[in-house]
């Protein structure tokens, strides 16, 4: 592009949009940097400086316009390129410094856009993207050492130590179809009918409700048809009623905080939701459009709902705390009545005398 300073001052006199992210102008005079199709009062010549980025405007201490936003759309345009840039080279060595080089950005601000944007930090992602190397490697049969390292893991105890928590399983588990993954159930019954816990060594991956325990065992091969399911074991017994009792608890009122381990598989996407969903107040609700737009996308509402209906463990990861826009319930995959049941139930114990109704915190795994 033509950098000479009159050719830029042209384009800006003309609030030339097709310019926007090619270079910003800054005004010494009011220490402010705008896009060149800003509809701000146009500046004096001899007070206009001249920028190919927002990191050198910003540099040279000015701040962005609020009017015409021009970080925002030059970071948003940045990230994406930088996100496409790393599904391509995952394989590679990505230090920070350099992806927040490729976006312009210092890697302090760049670290903070890119979750902004995408809802996981760059290492989260540069590791998911790499996951999904590895789950296609093991796929075509590759031999797991070679997928770890045609992946871009540095090690295989690196692997070991943290991907299985995208797989929900070792890589060798993974290749094998989850067969090796065993996951002890038990059911009881609650306030809101039948539920049945399941779990694997790491913690729980399964709540449901059904009329009866071998719909809860039909539901629960479904969701992983490939791992052994067995009765809880009498040594893990002590464990399931300690989570059980914790679950009665809430379902009765007297507990308003559920802090169980949780062993999940899931997107990036999927992820944020539900960590969003498990910081929503106890006995308040937000609609799929407020959730939306506090993960910054705001267009986002069915996504939402769709990752509101992928999750596999009621409660804990409370999806009934969410509703139509319009007051209405909406849905839930265990059925209004229960929703509407765990709604009243909060409601009638949050005004409680010492009731906590900050939103509670379980451990999610990372994706």
């Amino acid at each position: 592009m033509n950098t000479d300073p009159d050719f830029l001052w042209n384009a800006l006199t003309r609030r030339d949009s097709s310019f926007d992210g090619k270079f910003f102008f800054g005004v010494v005079t009011t220490g402010v940097y705008c896009k060149p199709s800003c509809t701000c009062r146009q500046p004096l010549r001899k007070n206009v400086r001249f920028f190919l980025n927002t990191a050198a405007a910003e540099q040279a201490g000015l701040r962005p316009c609020k009017r015409c936003r021009p970080n925002e759309t030059s970071s948003g345009q940045a990230i994406e390129k930088v996100a496409d840039f790393i599904r391509a080279h995952s394989g590679d060595p990505l230090p920070l410094a350099e992806l927040a080089s490729r976006a312009h950005l210092s890697p302090f601000h760049f670290q903070r856009s890119f979750k902004a944007a995408l809802g996981v930090t760059p290492r989260q992602f540069v590791e998911s993207c790499r996951v999904e190397t590895l789950k296609g490697q093991l796929r075509a049969d590759s031999s797991v050492t070679d997928a770890i390292y045609d992946a871009g893991f540095g090690s295989s105890s690196r692997v070991y130590e943290k991907v299985d928590t995208h797989l929900g399983m070792t890589p060798a588990q993974y290749r094998a179809g989850g067969k090796q993954i065993t996951i002890s159930h038990a059911s009881v019954d609650s306030a809101l009918g039948r539920l049945m816990i399941g779990a694997t060594d790491r913690g729980i991956c399964f709540i449901q409700f059904a009329e009866s325990d071998q719909e809860l065992l039909d539901l629960l091969a479904a969701e992983y048809p490939a791992a052994a399911l067995q009765p809880m074991p009498k040594e893990s017994r002590p464990q399931f009623h300690a989570w059980m009792t914790a679950l009665h608890q809430y379902l009765a009122g007297e507990s308003r905080n559920l802090n169980l381990p949780l062993h999940l598989r899931a997107t990036a996407f999927q992820m944020k939701v539900w960590r969003y969903l498990q910081s929503i107040p106890y006995g308040t609700v937000q609609s799929y459009k407020e959730v939306a737009a506090a993960l910054g996308r705001p267009k986002g509402a069915r996504a939402v709902a769709r990752a509101c209906a992928t999750n596999r463990v009621a409660i804990l990861i409370p999806c009934h705390r969410v509703i139509r826009g319009t007051g209405d319930l909406a849905g839930y995959k265990w059925g209004l009545d229960r929703k509407r049941a765990l709604l009243d139930q909060e409601r009638s114990h949050r005004s409680a005398k010492g009731a906590d109704t900050r939103g509670t915190k379980k451990p999610l795994l990372e994706v």
